[in-house]
């Protein structure tokens, strides 16, 4: 087998690696434009995980790399005179130059051919030339930019601005630097490479960037500049210079990764942000995953580069997932700037969603119960009494809202159980709702509760407009009130052009063959093709429905629910006002954002009037449409500001459902940096909801600020007691617990306790060990 690999990055250079290795008959020549000592930037890092992976693949170019590199295990965090340090991480940095000078001297060793200061420019001879095209060409990649009509590239820069410089600072942690000056925010990510040497990435906003001048400055009049930032941090050491220029942040992905004989690896595939440091890595893992497709597939090109493409593929978008939810974290490091400094770190620290609140214990305990302590002493600033010195896990705090407490930070997420009979709640109802409220959530909700009969999304949804509806939501609160101290909000709702459709397991949103109703919405348009044309509402629909929302709020207070929330999410009624998407009047309720506000804005101050002062009223929100054109985050800044002001105390903040062909990125408390920016720019108190599984990610999800109630949906389905056991895993024992179940509460408290220990203890011993002597541990001197 003929290889030619384009670009002598790490991502070609380790493939041809490993291949040479298995198969020392393959001819391999590597084509690079630069000279061998040629590069920029300074250092990169690599975890002790993917050292582990670089000896298991090629041990000897594994020895080069680790007696070259400065180990570290800590990550340091300096802000507003604070200091923060974690262990635990396992990280080693050495310089870029000296590991593509390692990765050419095993290359050489193997047999690999070198060539340096070439430029390809006819692919397509190359291509007929090779068995294999290896396009490594980076992040300017001339080979996708030549075929970028199969490829798609698709290329997003980010608005911060960044420079990579280096210093003769020695830094003994992966450090991140945090100053504020005139111009505004600066941001060092910090850390040695060498002895002597460490890398420093600049960044800031691009209004701080234009306010400073840094876009007329040179390389030199730049670091100068950040000299006198970073001037506690450089300590009397000069910031160096390699190509440091400004640049943005391009986030690369591809649609394809492959042409006939050519495949894109590393940068020229896809990039990952700096500030989760797996640039190298990806590339590298990259060259791995391609080798191992060629080892399951032997000698046949077509079928090991679609292995490639279709194994690969997954593990790259994970990794970009959690470097963009990283790097947006440091886009709006102002929304954080006012918080306590120890949130500020934990919430730096668990910012990617791979590391939580339970993984920092392991880490670094000391660190998490000192978070546990200035979680406590806000709870006590809000007036209650709570254990400030040994404080229980967030989750186990208290929540004031209007009159209301809530025991605890855990609520049930609505979900329609489509399980009504003519819109009355049935016994299952009970069942359902009185579990999971013995079962130690803080806070219940209903759910989706429809105004009217034709209010319903479905025939099996509840609802609360006749009088035997009210009372079977009275039997259903008594039984929640008398048996646990959960607090219940009633949800209410009417369904829109999203009504009249099957029970969700029949065919979620499918319009009903027979027996169907009139839909009602602010534009014709229909939600599927298939789907009924709804009447575009005018004043009078509107008077009459917001009548039966009013009507729906004083039978709920009669019922004695504790709250109350406004559906406006998912594309029912009241958002698909808000929605550009579904609202195309061109009268004063469509158009401007203000215009699309106007009528839930009616609604919500109809219901809030007759719904008793104390109690407290939230929204449903769906705080993006996951489509362009739709409502953004920054939209629903606004929209909940609006809401705010009308006296909403909570917006309970969910995603999308508006229109069919959306496309939500799907992952681990997905929804949640969505409740994180309401809640810090709106200043309003919310609630995080979507795949939110674990006692573990809610505490994250509290501690770092980003809401002040989580939601869980689905776990709750299956384990109505979420609440108790999670109050057991954490050793809480002042859950309230029905008396019938206090034996297997203290049971659970004594179980969970000594099962907690052991997993920890599996955890600890399941972390990659690395077996590098004292002397290779270069720290700083």
């Amino acid at each position: 087998m003929k290889i030619s690999v384009m670009g002598g990055g790490p991502a070609g250079l380790y493939f041809a690696i490993l291949m040479k290795k298995a198969r020392p008959a393959t001819q391999i020549t590597v084509y690079e434009r630069n000279r061998p000592d040629d590069t920029f930037g300074f250092g990169v890092v690599f975890s002790d995980e993917t050292l582990q992976t670089f000896e298991k693949y090629d041990f000897e170019s594994y020895r080069l790399i680790t007696d070259h590199f400065a180990y570290w295990d800590d990550i340091e965090i300096q802000f507003k005179d604070n200091v923060y340090r974690i262990g635990g991480n396992g990280f080693c940095g050495t310089s870029r130059k000296q590991l593509l000078l390692l990765l050419h001297q095993r290359a050489r060793e193997l047999g690999i051919d070198l060539q340096f200061e070439t430029e390809i420019q006819d692919f397509e001879a190359l291509m007929r030339d090779s068995d294999l095209v290896i396009a490594s060409d980076g992040i300017n990649s001339l080979v996708r930019e030549t075929y970028k009509d199969h490829f798609e590239p698709s290329v997003d820069l980010r608005p911060n601005k960044f420079a990579w410089m280096g210093s003769t600072k020695p830094l003994d942690a992966f450090t991140f630097f945090f100053e504020e000056n005139e111009h505004g925010i600066f941001i060092a990510h910090s850390y040695q490479y060498e002895p002597g040497l460490s890398t420093w990435v600049m960044e800031t906003d691009p209004d701080t960037w234009e306010r400073a001048g840094l876009g007329n400055m040179s390389e030199q009049e730049s670091a100068t500049y950040l000299e006198k930032v970073f001037a506690k941090q450089l300590d009397g050491h000069p910031l160096l210079i390699n190509r440091s220029y400004w640049r943005n942040f391009p986030a690369i992905r591809n649609k394809r990764w492959t042409k006939d004989n050519i495949v894109l690896v590393g940068d020229a595939k896809s990039t990952a942000h700096f500030s989760i440091g797996s640039g190298t890595k990806l590339a590298m893992e990259d060259a791995i995953a391609l080798f191992e497709a060629f080892k399951a597939n032997g000698s046949s090109v077509a079928d090991a580069l679609a292995a490639y493409e279709t194994d690969r593929r997954e593990d790259v978008e994970k990794i970009q997932h959690a470097a963009e939810v990283s790097l947006v974290w440091f886009e709006h490091v102002d929304r954080y700037w006012d918080m306590d400094p120890l949130q500020f770190a934990f919430g730096l620290m668990t910012r990617s969603k791979a590391i939580t609140y339970d993984n920092l214990e392991l880490r670094e305990e000391e660190f998490v119960r000192d978070v546990d302590k200035m979680f406590a002493r806000q709870v006590a600033a809000e007036g209650f009494d709570v254990d400030v010195d040994n404080p229980p896990p967030p989750m186990f705090h208290p929540l004031r809202i209007r009159d209301m407490v809530v025991e605890n930070r855990l609520a049930v997420s609505p979900m329609d159980t489509y399980s009504a009979v003519d819109g009355l709640p049935q016994d299952f109802h009970l069942v359902h709702y009185g579990a999971r409220a013995m079962g130690g959530a803080g806070l219940v909700y209903t759910e989706m509760t429809c105004v009217s009969e034709k209010g319903r999304i479905t025939p099996g949804c509840a609802g609360i407009y006749t009088d035997d509806q009210e009372a079977a939501w009275r039997r259903i609160v008594d039984f929640v009130h008398t048996n646990s101290h959960a607090k219940f909000c009633m949800q209410i709702g009417h369904s829109g052009r999203k009504g009249s459709t099957k029970l969700m397991w029949e065919g979620i949103d499918q319009p009903l063959e027979s027996g169907g109703w009139d839909v009602e919405a602010p534009s014709a348009l229909p939600y599927f093709d298939n789907s009924p044309i709804p009447k575009v509402m005018d004043r009078a629909a509107m008077d009459r429905i917001k009548g039966e929302f009013v009507q729906a709020a004083e039978r709920a207070n009669r019922a004695g629910f504790d709250m109350l929330e406004l559906h406006c999410a998912h594309g029912y009624l009241l958002a698909s006002f808000l929605s550009p998407l579904t609202n195309t009047r061109t009268d004063e309720y469509g158009g401007s954002l203000e215009n699309r506000l106007r009528y839930p804005l009616e609604v919500f101050d109809a219901v809030r009037a007759v719904w008793p002062n104390e109690k407290p009223m939230s929204i449903r929100l769906s705080a993006t449409d996951w489509k362009e054109g739709g409502i953004t985050g920054d939209d629903a800044v606004e929209i909940s500001r609006a809401f705010v002001e009308h006296g909403a105390d909570l917006v309970d903040v969910s995603t999308g459902q508006t229109v069919p062909d959306a496309k939500p990125i799907f992952g681990r408390m997905f929804q949640t940096p969505f409740a994180e920016q309401i809640r810090n720019e709106a200043g309003v108190k919310t609630v995080a909801v979507g795949n939110i599984t674990t006692a573990d990610q809610v505490n994250t999800i509290l501690a770092a600020g980003r809401a002040d109630l989580v939601a869980m949906g689905r776990p709750h389905l299956l384990d109505p007691a979420m609440g108790l056991d999670a109050a057991a895993e954490y050793g809480f024992a002042k859950m309230y617990c029905p008396p019938q179940y206090l034996a297997g509460y203290d049971q659970a408290l004594r179980n969970g306790q000594r099962a907690r220990a052991e997993l920890k203890e599996l955890k600890l011993k399941a972390r990659p060990q690395h077996r590098y002597t004292t002397e290779r541990k270069q720290a700083a001197e």
